[in-house]
């Protein structure tokens, strides 16, 4: 029967003092050539809706806006939804809270994404989500350099910064937000905290997840890796498992108690 690895059965030990912070793609959700075809895996709502039932804090925290989310997962009670790397907030019964003045950025976001429409290669991807916008190269390799030099144009004239993801960048406004800085305000104070990722935008997390541990928290990074993750991710991690399939498995040990 299998059990909780070690670093995470501070979690399951206080589970009401606990923090835990999902990432969606590539961790409940299998990576897909077509970004709007991501479906979460069967039952993902299910051990969401059990794991924020039992514990303090349970948020996905994903670069997909909180729209996204809620269509993928539905509402589930008591489950934060983090979206764009943190700009967007939700939990029931509230409205979607954004950062304070990222809204003025909406405009130059939706100039960029009008721009790369009009010049994307074929095969490559552009995913406007209203305050950032992702370029894919997943079906050309080749637009790799496409995508980087629009995003080094759209740094230069429109002031948006790139994030990093697999076979993608998103361009995004200049603020001071990213999975670390919600994982550090949600996580503050607690018995212990856990974050599952699975690319480079997860990294932050883990750094973050350091600080805590610093200030008395226990914790526990968990790399989700298949055959193109980065090799930084697992290197940061705790717990490494295989793809989301490994990490739901683990996420149901959680939401049992370990």
């Amino acid at each position: 029967m299998a059990t909780l690895p070690p670093a995470l059965r501070p979690l399951a030990e206080r589970p009401g003092r606990s923090a835990l912070f999902v990432d969606f793609d590539g961790t409940l959700a299998p990576i897909v050539a077509d970004p709007g075809a991501a479906r979460a895996l069967p039952g993902a709502a299910d051990v969401l809706a059990r794991l924020a039932a039992r514990y303090g804090v349970v948020a996905v925290v994903s670069g997909r806006p909180v729209a996204f989310l809620l269509d993928a997962l539905g509402v589930v009670p008591r489950l934060r939804l983090v979206g764009l790397y943190g700009m967007e907030e939700w939990s029931e019964p509230g409205p979607v809270a954004e950062v304070p003045g990222v809204g003025r950025w909406r405009p130059v976001v939706a100039r960029v994404a009008e721009r790369a429409l009009a010049a994307a290669p074929p095969g490559a991807e552009v995913e406007p989500k209203g305050l950032t916008v992702t370029l894919h190269w997943r079906q050309n390799p080749v637009a790799e350099g496409w995508a980087r030099d629009l995003a080094a144009r759209a740094l230069a004239d429109d002031g948006l910064v790139a994030q990093a993801g697999r076979m993608a960048l998103e361009l995004r406004p200049p603020v001071d937000t990213d999975k670390g800085t919600v994982v550090r305000r949600l996580g503050h104070g607690r018995w212990a905290a856990a974050a599952f990722g699975d690319d480079l935008g997860d990294l932050p997390a883990f750094t973050a997840l350091g600080d805590l541990e610093a200030a008395g928290t226990a914790v526990a990074r968990v790399a989700v890796v298949d055959a193109e993750s980065p090799d930084q991710v697992a290197e940061a991690a705790d717990v490494v498992v295989e793809g989301p399939s490994g990490a739901l498995g683990l996420l149901g040990l959680l939401a049992d108690g370990g």
